[in-house]
């Protein structure tokens, strides 16, 4: 039997999710989304879990769509329609991404390419090692950033700095993606998935629920205006503060011990 293209392992309340395609550079194809997505679904529907890590194996996190796979070929045989391969593949994965009930890292272990950087970027939080890089290699190819690029980039690094990496397609190293704002931390490549894992059972210790709201609230701010967030914030924190999780750390607050945060 052949391998399977993504590996997942439950660690407590955190499942690790590993691609698995290291000969090709865990590049994405038609198989990769298909057992990806259902890794995530069945994530999202443990109530036992509370994180999710996304690795890669081998020297590569995602160098992006594989070019070889038979679901870019065109039906007719002529030029394939990267349309629906973004509408049957890359659009799902990343709002599943973003739908997800509970706090996912990227911990980014060598190239992230094209779809694999943004599929990365997408995530919560975002740990890469020293020796691992990011390209917008899509203007090589002829195309535009996607699986949710265009939006990403300039938010996360302003429109000077995406249109650059996104018209050049350099290869910005991790430390410099790190200072310019598009990832969170850099860490030695040896402690990586160790670091990832520490921190997601950090999180998987807070309350989840409100953290996954608070991912929604950021992302659905960024297109209001200030009264709107305002009001925005109230709506959320109306339905937050009747959970079990606000009234367990008042509680914890107030009897000086460990609040235990159970709301999903």
């Amino acid at each position: 039997m052949s391998e399977p293209n993504v590996l997942a392992e439950t660690r407590g309340a955190v499942r690790v999710l590993t691609l698995n395609r290291p000969a090709a550079l865990n590049s994405f194809t038609s198989a990769m989304h298909a057992e990806l997505l259902a890794a995530l679904d069945a994530a999202a529907a443990d109530a036992a879990l509370r994180a999710v890590v996304v690795t890669g194996a081998g020297r590569g996190f995602c160098a992006g769509q594989d070019l070889t796979d038979p679901g870019m070929a065109a039906a007719d045989g002529g030029a394939p329609d990267v349309g629906a391969v973004i509408e049957r593949h890359y659009r799902p994965l990343a709002l599943r991404v973003r739908a997800m009930p509970v706090p996912v890292i990227a911990a980014v272990n060598g190239v992230a390419a094209g779809a694999g950087a943004n599929f990365a970027l997408g995530c919560d939080i975002v740990l890469a090692a020293r020796g691992a890089s990011f390209i917008q290699a899509f203007s090589r190819i002829g195309l535009v950033p996607d699986c949710g690029g265009t939006w990403l980039l300039p938010r996360l690094v302003g429109r000077a700095r995406a249109l650059a990496l996104a018209m050049t397609g350099d290869k910005l190293a991790a430390d410099e993606a790190e200072r310019i704002g598009l990832i969170w931390r850099v860490v030695d490549d040896a402690v990586l998935i160790d670091e990832a894992i520490a921190l997601a059972e950090r999180l998987a210790a807070m309350p989840v629920r409100a953290l996954a709201e608070t991912r929604r609230a950021l992302d659905d701010a960024s297109t209001l205006d200030y009264g709107d967030a305002l009001a925005l914030e109230a709506r959320v924190q109306r339905e937050l503060g009747r959970a079990n999780d606000f009234a367990e750390g008042v509680a914890a607050f107030f009897a000086k011990r460990a609040p235990r945060f159970r709301d999903r």
